[in-house]
């Protein structure tokens, strides 16, 4: 393993254990992170705090890459929690940051391929499909009039989401043309889903499954007082122990993406069909953690550092 050199705000006993780096949000602190970093440190693991943001290519550097607090040197693993939001110039900068690292043998979680196919929700639809794992029915196009076409042929109300979003911003339903958000909203990519409840629904809810190294965690439902059930947008979690095709489909979902660690949205058709609705490669689980019994940062940081020291990547 690499053993770089302490830097400042660092603990002064170095751990002997494996050396990470933990990558959050830009300039805000993560009750995650805060979480994640005290398991694996509670496990004799050097961790340090940063942003792919602060990281850098170098030349100069022997391994190709400057990372914050490892002196020129590679990180043994790196946990992502956050890319953050940039242009398409700084993500794109972020995610080859991530690919390199992981071309460099440094166990990523989850990798730069994992978090692209989730980030995209029409590549994530399509791999869905491709897996044979049951979706609402989905259109994605672009430009306004495209989309003003696919919904003035069909009249059911369709739910539009942004390409890139997460916790439920950005959401929104529509009936017609005239209800499409303006193309400066959405990237004049417009991702447009049908709406699966019943007209008539009071009970607004969908189920939130959280997978890590192959297995289901723990699973909440999301009551939402309205029809989006997002914990961020004020839904209330709800413990839950998921049944048999819940579980499947979550698990099934994961190995599509390729994901690590991934929370898996799940919902019913107003006939009780069951289907994936979405899946997020950096989830939150502070709703999550509130109802279930389990360490789920306790057990994240305890896979995570068994991949990190277990055999190289394939």
């Amino acid at each position: 393993m690499n053993k770089p050199v302490p830097t400042s705000g660092l603990n002064d006993a170095m751990p002997s254990g494996p050396q990470i780096a933990l990558f959050v949000e830009d300039g805000s602190g993560d009750w995650h992170a805060r979480r994640l970093r005290k398991a694996m440190e509670a496990r004799g693991a050097r961790v340090v705090t940063t942003t792919l943001s602060a990281c850098a290519f170098d030349t100069s550097c022997p391994c190709g890459m400057d990372i914050p607090g490892f002196d020129g040197l590679l990180p043994d693993g790196a946990f992502v929690r956050s890319v953050s939001t940039g242009t398409l110039e700084q993500i794109t900068f972020r995610l080859g940051i991530l690919h390199a690292l992981r071309e460099s043998g440094v166990r990523v979680w989850n990798e730069a391929r994992a978090i692209e196919r989730c980030v995209d929700k029409s590549t994530a639809t399509f791999l869905f499909q491709k897996a044979g794992l049951p979706t609402p029915p989905t259109r994605v196009v672009e430009t306004r009039a495209r989309a003003e076409a696919h919904l003035a042929a069909d009249a059911r109300p369709f739910v539009l989401k942004p390409l890139f979003g997460s916790q439920g911003n950005g959401v929104r339903r529509a009936q017609g043309p005239d209800e499409l958000p303006p193309p400066e909203a959405v990237g004049d990519v417009y991702y447009m889903q049908h709406y699966l409840r019943a007209p008539d629904a009071t009970l607004f809810e969908d189920w939130r499954v959280f997978v890590c190294a192959g297995r289901v965690l723990s699973a909440m439902v999301r009551r939402g007082k309205t029809w989006i059930t997002n914990v961020h947008q004020g839904a209330e979690p709800v413990a839950h122990d998921p049944c048999a095709d819940m579980s499947r489909l979550a698990l099934a979902a994961v190995t599509t993406i390729g994901a690590d660690y991934a929370g898996v949205d799940l919902i019913r058709d107003a006939d009780g069909r069951l289907m994936v609705l979405e899946i997020n490669s950096n989830p939150a689980w502070k709703g999550l953690q509130s109802v279930t019994a389990a360490d789920i940062a306790d057990i994240l940081a305890a896979d995570f550092l068994q991949a990190v020291t277990k055999a190289p990547i394939p």
